[in-house]
């Protein structure tokens, strides 16, 4: 799309074709879409650096401005861009949550779904960010179901998402985990727990007592009742699958 080219309507045009579409010229909804479509372009620049497909974002963008063309209340008296923002936004949050890689359950959401909502009224009518004992009385909950709610829709952060590159290399969120030379590498153990978590049970319990206990291969094959070539044997074919994973 050429954004250069899109037409970009005046409040007055705005106000002159939702009239006309509400008193049933059907052609006026594609002209209000059309006239409005770089309003959902920068919004969806807000969202950037997310993960997602921007061509995603920009129709999951269009149905929030189509749901504003289609429920603006010309008695109200407020700019179309006005009430149309929340809508598209609140859209894209929907689209965003649905679509996380973090299950969150049903309820959950709606909640969330609830207090972002009140939060953007509450933003318009205080002209700050409402506390979070703002955002619960104002919908009627608990503080504490709140803060879950929300928690539980943040978008999660990879340890290697960037925080800054202003000389050059760049800062990752796992440089800043730790810093204490004897930290343990976690990630290495983390890895190596799946690892052995897959063998089979007889190679774990040859392990255990090789590395854990600190017997000999010797005294292994007395303990589970099988020759000490077979523990060798059993032992390096555990190793290695061991490697092959990490």
């Amino acid at each position: 799309m050429n954004t250069g080219s899109l037409k970009v309507l005046t409040e007055a045009e705005k106000m002159r074709l939702l009239k006309e579409l509400q008193e049933g010229r059907l052609e006026a909804r594609d002209e209000l879409v059309n006239g409005n479509l770089r309003l959902v372009l920068s919004i969806v620049q807000r969202f950037a650096g997310r993960g997602e497909n921007p061509d995603d974002l920009f129709q999951v963008g269009c149905i929030g401005l189509i749901k504003a063309i289609d429920h603006f209340d010309l008695s109200v008296g407020v700019r179309f861009s006005t009430y149309a923002v929340p809508l598209i936004i609140g859209e894209i949050r929907r689209f965003l949550r649905d679509s996380s890689v973090v299950r969150v359950s049903r309820s959950l959401r709606d909640v969330a779904y609830r207090a972002m909502q009140a939060k953007e009224r509450l933003q318009q009518e205080l002209s700050r960010d409402p506390t979070v004992d703002e955002l619960a009385k104002e919908i009627g909950l608990p503080r504490e179901e709140v803060v879950m709610a929300l928690d539980a829709i943040t978008e999660p952060v990879s340890l290697y998402e960037p925080l800054y590159a202003d000389s050059g290399d760049a800062v990752y969120v796992l440089d800043q985990i730790g810093g204490n030379e004897n930290d343990r590498d976690w990630l290495e153990e983390l890895a190596l727990k799946d690892a052995i978590r897959a063998l089979p049970e007889r190679e774990k319990t040859i392990l255990h007592l090789r590395f854990f206990v600190g017997l000999t291969q010797m005294e292994v094959s007395r303990a589970i009742g099988i020759s000490q070539a077979q523990v060798s044997r059993l032992e390096k074919g555990a190793l290695t699958k061991i490697k092959s994973r990490l």
